[in-house]
């Protein structure tokens, strides 16, 4: 992988597949709360609101569109910011679990706040700790590996 374009790329699919499947499993799989489908639907309602939850499954395909481009946003941002910062490169590991961090403080703080009127009270419970773990280990850090690949090779 010798372009930032096609790091960006694969480190945005990569976050974004690991980051999905792992809400399906935990979510609809180990504890049953709601379907794949409807993850997916949840996602298309920011954009689409009420509506996405009646569009079946082309709503649920453009919420996994959705889902894509802020994985793609976030591997981006990372890529930018990586040269910049000098804790990014110290230590992988605890860069990618910080971005994690990041991630979630992002999404649940300002995106979702910003998209929805209406959010559920958060507490700091198991599908809390769940929802953070996911971002760190499925986005974060697979995101900041290959993202240091990707400056630490020679060209």
């Amino acid at each position: 992988m010798r372009s930032q374009s096609k790091t960006i790329l694969y480190s945005g699919l990569l976050a974004g597949t690991l980051d999905i499947l792992a809400a399906i499993l935990v979510y609809s799989v180990i504890l049953h709360k709601t379907t794949a489908e409807k993850i997916l639907q949840s996602i298309a309602s920011g954009v689409f609101k009420e509506h996405a939850y009646t569009g079946g499954a082309q709503m649920a395909f453009y919420g996994l569109l959705l889902h894509y481009c802020i994985a793609l946003a976030f591997a981006y941002f990372y890529s930018q910011i990586y040269p910049h910062v000098p804790l990014l490169k110290k230590n992988i590991l605890l860069s990618g679990f910080i971005y994690g961090i990041f991630i979630w403080i992002v999404m649940n703080l300002l995106v979702l706040p910003l998209v929805f009127t209406k959010l559920p009270a958060r507490e700091f419970d198991l599908p809390f700790l769940i929802s953070v773990l996911i971002l760190v280990l499925c986005v974060g850090l697979p995101i900041a590996f290959v993202t240091k690949k990707f400056y630490h090779k020679p060209l």
